[in-house]
């Protein structure tokens, strides 16, 4: 529809939102509703920390304020899933809170590195510390984990399983549709962006004002779409084991380290 298909996803868009809302049977009405707008509401005000012109909202604990609202977003799905009485979306929301929670810790580990080196909790000084080498040089292995790790808190492919087609139909959103469903996705991908332009300003030394940045961000977007279209799903297990026995250690022993050397720095100047 249009050139090149451009206008398809509105006329999408136009249509679930045109369509019946159907509530399924013995599910919590109020819950049930909610869940997918605050899903929604979660993901967008994660672009609050972003220090855009417009909104005058840099604050000096950004990246805290990022790991707050992040780690809230799966409340919602678990509500989803309650709220829907059916099986198949309270097996989804099991996985994705087990597969959030686990790799949130790895997470906030390694921004833990990325903070001690440069001794704020603020975006800003992220661009500072970056002018003249990227942070993906200087931590190449904790920006691996970092984008293995955001693949895993967005549930995108090859980590999925909330969504898992083939084992739970469609996964903690089975039940629902029209706006409701629209609003899920809507929250799913905006999450996506913001994690594209989280990960460029955190070792892509990128500032807001350059076109250099935007380039970097649709890269890491297409990344994450390239891979959904290249690995199949990881196995379920394996998943946990690559948070916990893996993640978890060698993330741990680079904060010990980067803490140190930041302390060794800071005692010697």
């Amino acid at each position: 529809m249009g050139f090149v298909g451009l206008f398809q996803p509105f006329s999408d868009a136009v249509k679930l939102f045109a369509k019946e809302q159907v509530l399924p049977f013995l599910s919590n009405m109020n819950i049930y509703y909610i869940s997918p707008v605050l899903n929604l509401l979660l993901s967008l005000l994660l672009w609050f920390c972003m220090p855009f012109e417009t909104n005058n909202l840099s604050f000096i604990f950004s990246f805290l304020f990022f790991l707050s609202i992040s780690s809230l977003s799966v409340y919602s799905i678990m509500m989803a899933g309650w709220s829907s009485n059916s099986n198949y979306s309270m097996l989804g929301s099991m996985r994705a809170v087990a597969q959030t929670i686990s790799y949130e810790v790895s997470m906030v580990l390694i921004l833990l590195s990325f903070l001690f080196l440069i001794y704020s909790f603020n975006i800003f000084d992220m661009f500072k510390y970056q002018e003249f080498m990227w942070f993906l040089f200087l931590l190449m292995p904790l920006s691996f984990m970092w984008i293995v790790s955001s693949l895993a808190e967005t549930n995108r492919s090859p980590f999925d399983f909330a969504e898992g087609e083939s084992e739970l139909v469609s996964g903690f959103n089975v039940e629902y549709s029209s706006g409701m469903f629209a609003m899920l996705f809507l929250a799913e991908y905006s999450s996506i962006m913001f994690m594209g332009v989280i990960s460029s300003i955190l070792f892509l030394g990128s500032n807001l004002k350059t076109p250099s940045f935007y380039l970097k961000v649709a890269f890491l977007i297409f990344l994450w779409i390239w891979v959904r279209g290249t690995l199949p799903r990881y196995r379920y297990d394996k998943l946990m084991y690559l948070a916990w026995k893996s993640y978890l250690m060698v993330s741990l022993n680079m904060l010990l380290m980067y803490f140190g050397l930041s302390l060794f720095v800071m005692v010697g100047s």
